[in-house]
């Protein structure tokens, strides 16, 4: 498939790109404060560790479907979404509790540690949250620093901005409306899609594909149809994701499998389990959500509650219907050809991803 070859090639291309933006701003920081140099080589580290890119991939496929030439000055341009999309990881993972990302020690844990070794009288985890903020907020400055200082007309890069910004207070919609329903512990088939609109499909498609299509000089009427395709093959993406999380594997997604049944995550996968689930059944999704201490049957009963109950296959199934719904939006849009494969391709692996 071409899409996932694509994406490799232009992974390297974004990585290269954001690790001399880091390394840059690493040694700038180290003659003000080592502390803060050490943070962002650590966060450096974390970075380049796995991710596919797929915002910055978008972001130049957006520059592209508009007819964009100038692709130094669009793949520079990208780092701002993929620093960005760090920030919001690093806050992530301390909502969701997680120690690993990429198989690396999360910034608030690896900080938790050196509270440990450093200052022992001290309360160490609030230390690493706080460490993990306070990184977290300096990408996010550092992702609008890549736009603003990128080379394109003042003009756009003001659109751009603009945009960012919109990017990320739909993020924090989403991830709101995700906390509140994990803590609630209820939510409907339509809630949890609804949240997955604002939390995936405008942050990681939508999003990207809109910067790039600005810094390209596009009208508000190509974004509207970039929309029409993004939404759904962003739905897709997250729905893949929910089913990866707890059916596929530690090496593949990066972290634990069962994490986001030890979290309580409440995805489509359970809200739909919910609504075919017998007595025992409800009984065991009640019994696992949000334990900390699953056994490897733990994880196996849960499995086989969303086998059983039709969520699995109704989450695969929608996956598909969604995919296919932007691909018949694609194909009405008039866009550079290369883009047009890129994400008719690129919207099919999405689901296609292995288990």
């Amino acid at each position: 498939m071409a899409g996932p070859i694509e994406l490799k090639r232009l992974k390297k291309k974004i990585d290269f790109e954001i690790g001399a933006f880091l390394d840059a701003k690493i040694k700038e920081t180290k003659g003000i404060d080592r502390t803060m140099a050490e943070a962002l080589r650590y966060s450096k580290k974390i970075i380049m560790s796995g991710g596919k890119r797929i915002r910055g991939a978008f972001m130049f496929y957006g520059y592209l479907a508009i007819e964009g030439k100038e692709f130094e000055k669009i793949f520079k341009a990208s780092v701002s979404i993929e620093l960005i999309h760090f920030f919001l990881l690093m806050h992530d993972d301390i909502m969701d509790q997680d120690e690993k990302r990429h198989g690396i020690t999360t910034i608030h844990e690896h900080y938790k540690k050196v509270a440990e070794k450093l200052f022992c009288d001290k309360n160490a985890k609030h230390f690493g949250i706080s460490v993990a903020i306070i990184i977290g907020d300096m990408f996010a400055a550092l992702g609008n620093q890549v736009l603003y200082e990128s080379d394109f007309d003042s003009k756009l890069i003001v659109r751009a901005l603009k945009k960012l910004q919109k990017i990320v207070s739909m993020t924090v919609v989403g991830q709101s409306k995700d906390f509140y329903i994990e803590y609630r512990g209820k939510a409907s088939v339509r809630d949890v899609l609804r949240m997955y609109k604002y939390k995936t499909a405008k942050y990681t498609f939508e999003g990207p594909l809109h910067l790039g299509a600005i810094l390209g000089g596009a009208k508000d009427e190509f974004l509207k149809k970039l929309s029409r395709y993004a939404i759904p093959a962003g739905v897709a993406f997250q729905i893949q994701d929910d089913i990866l999380g707890i059916f596929g594997s530690e090496k593949k997604i990066g972290k634990p499998v069962g994490s986001d049944i030890r979290q309580g995550k409440y995805t489509i996968l359970v809200a739909k389990a919910f609504e075919g689930a017998r007595l025992k059944q409800k009984q065991i999704l009640i019994s696992c959500l949000g334990n900390k201490n699953l056994t490897h049957k733990d994880i196996e009963d849960f499995k086989t509650v969303l086998i059983d109950t039709g969520a699995l296959d109704f989450a695969k199934k929608l996956a598909l219907l969604l995919v296919s719904d932007a691909k018949r939006e694609l194909k009405k849009m008039k866009i550079n050809p290369k883009a047009e494969k890129f994400l008719g391709t690129i919207a099919d692996y999405m689901i296609q991803r292995e288990l």
